[in-house]
């Protein structure tokens, strides 16, 4: 087995640098699989030691001050779900316990296992072998605690998000409402429109979700009555969360305002939404709002804050101001920027 292909925790180092007690470990190992590094003195240790061994052999002669040094100072560095063993060959006339006294003393953030030479080739493979799966499951404990911990960094990231949306959203909501029931109307739709998008992304698993199921779920309210009165089309994309979000909360504005001053406010009005990508070097996304068969509508003379909220928000996302018209059809809001920077990559 190469020696070079190894993993964090999955092999084995060798120090015994008298003798022909290294070749011997290193061919008995490697015949059952295992990967082998041996060492030829202390500074060859010192530059090992960084990489990870799973297990360390050594033997006890080869254990000098600045040897046992180094393995003290490796052990230090060792996070707390690391319990690194130490295998020590020990002679029969070696004093044992003098030894085991001084490595308790000086590495007492280690496991240490004693087998007195020589050596029996049975009990040397299984316990190097279960020394070894009990690294690599303490590597699956370190994995599930990093996991742990992106995840809880994700949800406070998440939750901050969600916080200042909701604290945005009624700080502009107050500055347009006129009554407390226009308010809490008002508060309780653009709530329910940051709920259907944060829905739509649980449900796809991801930080992605489609543009037509964040048209779909803004729209859905709207078509109780039974009838369909938006024209809904466009090639099936995937958008970044934050697009998707602020896409979802300027529909909603769009169709607040259609319903008390636009197409939605007759039985006749009509919307259509429709989105194109250009085939293009960059490529890029064009998304239209219009409203028809509705009442005659006029430019307002004060631009409330939907207007306000739509053009920023869209301008943040697509990088270009988005153009909204108050044509006597109805209104129209037109909006295009490059796909990259709102489009979900893989």
């Amino acid at each position: 087995m190469d020696a070079g292909n190894h993993g964090e925790l999955d092999w084995v180092l060798v120090l015994a640098p008298y003798r022909k007690d290294a070749a011997y470990i290193e061919m008995l190992l490697v015949e059952h699989g295992m990967v082998v590094r041996a060492c030829a003195d202390t500074d060859d240790l010192v530059r090992k030691l960084p990489e990870s061994p799973g297990v360390i052999i050594a033997t006890h002669e080869s254990l000098n001050p600045p040897t046992i040094e180094a393995i003290a100072n490796h052990l230090t560095t060792q996070p707390n779900w690391s319990d690194l063993p130490i295998f020590v060959l020990l002679d029969r006339s070696a004093q044992q316990s003098r030894i085991r006294a001084e490595l308790d003393r000086r590495w007492p953030r280690s496991r240490q296992l004693f087998i007195q030479r020589p050596v029996a080739s049975l009990e040397l493979v299984s316990g190097i072998q279960s020394a070894l799966l009990v690294r690599l499951r303490q590597r699956e404990v370190r994995d599930s605690i990093e996991r742990e911990r992106e995840l809880r960094l994700e949800l406070n990231h998440r939750v901050k998000n969600i916080l200042a949306s909701v604290t945005s959203i009624f700080r502009m909501t107050r500055r347009g409402a006129d009554t407390i029931d226009a308010l809490t109307a008002d508060f309780e739709g653009r709530l329910g429109a940051l709920a259907s998008v944060h829905s739509a992304v649980f449900e796809a698993g991801g930080d992605a979700v489609a543009l037509r199921g964040i048209v779909n779920l803004t729209l859905e309210p709207y078509r109780a009555d039974g009838t369909n009165r938006f024209y809904v089309e466009g090639p099936d994309l995937m958008l970044t969360r934050e697009a998707g979000t602020t896409l979802a909360l300027c529909l909603h504005e769009l169709v607040t305002n259609a319903l008390k001053y636009g197409a939605l406010s007759t039985a006749e009005g009509q919307i259509r939404v429709i989105w194109k990508v250009s085939a293009s070097e960059q490529p890029m996304l064009r998304l239209e709002w219009v409203e028809m068969g509705g009442i005659t509508v006029t430019a307002p003379t004060r631009v409330g804050y939907g207007t306000r909220y739509i053009r920023s928000a869209l301008t943040a996302v697509f990088g270009e101001k988005p153009i909204v018209t108050f044509e006597p059809g109805g209104m129209r809001c037109v909006v295009s920027g490059p796909l990259s920077k709102v489009s979900q990559r893989d």
